[in-house]
């Protein structure tokens, strides 16, 4: 009786399995923490038995989680929002048996592109020291180019996990102020000084819209 051939995985079905980015894979295989075989055109097949063996362990180098919170205003802030998103995503880390390496929780526009804490973010997947960006809501990171953030984290094997897909209704008051921000600026670039009362008119419309939420 022929001994039963086991099952062998790709590269991106492995990393699925185990929860991790491909290039985490990769790197687990250079270093010798998991094992696999070539195709005859070099591609990595992994054994069902090294998968298994590692999702039984708990993976302490493809774990490492940074948790990130942001709010847009002092008052949100202060009101407690800030601590509140952290500690539903700090529970949610340890429900899933991530190492929490770091927390990093600012206040500040999501249309800013120069916040401390999201260059913070960048620096630690540059220097190789999380797997994951755990937030809550996708634009926590960034109101726009959510997608460029991601792929940039990809490049250095960094997962951004969202644990709610959509919003909820009291955070769409800042996405009238940011769009209030972007036409005021506009505004200003366009009729300078004198646009004060095209201004007024923007604030006053945009008030409307979220009344009607």
């Amino acid at each position: 009786m022929k001994p039963e051939l086991e099952e062998h995985y790709p590269l991106r079905k492995a990393a699925e399995i185990l929860g991790v980015h491909p290039v985490t894979l990769r790197r687990w295989e250079r270093e010798g923490k998991i094992r696999c075989i070539r195709t005859p055109s070099g591609q990595r097949r992994f054994p069902r038995s090294e998968v298994l063996r590692l999702l039984g362990e708990d993976l302490p180098s493809g774990r490492r989680a940074v948790v990130y919170t942001r709010v847009s205003s002092a008052k949100q802030a202060g009101a407690g929002n800030l601590e509140r998103q952290r500690q539903r995503l700090e529970e949610y880390c340890r429900f899933r048996g991530y190492e929490i390496v770091a927390v990093v929780a600012e206040q500040g526009s999501g249309l800013n592109e120069k916040r401390k804490g999201l260059a913070r973010l960048f620096k630690l997947a540059r220097e190789g020291k999380m797997d994951l960006v755990v937030v809550e809501f996708k634009d926590r990171l960034a109101r726009f180019g959510f997608t460029y953030i991601e792929r940039f984290f990809n490049a250095f094997g960094v997962k951004i996990e969202v644990v709610d897909g959509e919003e909820p209704k009291f955070l769409q008051e800042e996405l009238v102020q940011d769009m209030l921000s972007i036409l005021t600026m506009f505004s200003a670039k366009l009729y300078g000084s004198r646009s004060k009362e095209f201004r007024r008119k923007v604030r006053e419309a945009m008030a409307d819209a979220a009344k009607g939420e």
